[in-house]
């Protein structure tokens, strides 16, 4: 009998471990995918201080045009844009999420860059963003530069469910 329940409690298990291998990893908000498609059109294109158009971008000016292809009308600055949308932990992360970090100055306490997440694994937090090279896609977990920057992370409404 004892062989028994420990025979069953092991198949559970297998069970219950196989139903969660099974579970398909949860899909972005289609108007997600579609922001960070747009976004990632414009891989290369050159940093350009005050820059608010494809013949170069600062961080801020890189947002703007993205969301403004979709109707959005955000503020112009990265320190206004930390002020929209719901503060969300590290932990919870999610692509299409704000990040925001302190500028150059790692002692500042200031906003002074921001990034759209476009993809999160155990292994990295990815976002494209526009810096000194241009827009580019970083991986936050393995960057000391934006580790010691960063300062929250905000999750805009999109409007869909």
């Amino acid at each position: 009998m004892k062989f028994l329940r420990i025979f069953f409690l092991l198949l559970l298990l297998q069970l219950q471990n196989q139903a969660s291998a099974q579970t398909p990893t949860p899909k972005n908000d289609p108007q997600v995918d579609a922001i960070i498609n747009y976004a990632k059109s414009f891989l290369g294109v050159p940093y350009r201080y005050g820059g608010t158009t494809p013949s170069g971008f600062d961080c801020s000016g890189f947002i703007n045009y993205i969301f403004g292809n979709f109707g959005f009308d955000l503020v112009r600055t990265s320190y206004g844009l930390a002020e929209l949308g719901t503060t969300v932990k590290l932990s919870d992360v999610q692509p299409g999420d704000l990040m925001f970090f302190k500028g150059s100055n790692v002692h500042s306490t200031a906003v002074g860059h921001v990034a759209l997440v476009v993809e999160v694994t155990p292994d990295a937090i990815k976002f494209i963003h526009s810096a000194n090279t241009g827009v580019r896609i970083d991986n936050f977990k393995t960057s000391q530069y934006y580790i010691q920057r960063y300062i929250k992370t905000k999750r805009l409404d999109y409007g869909t469910p």
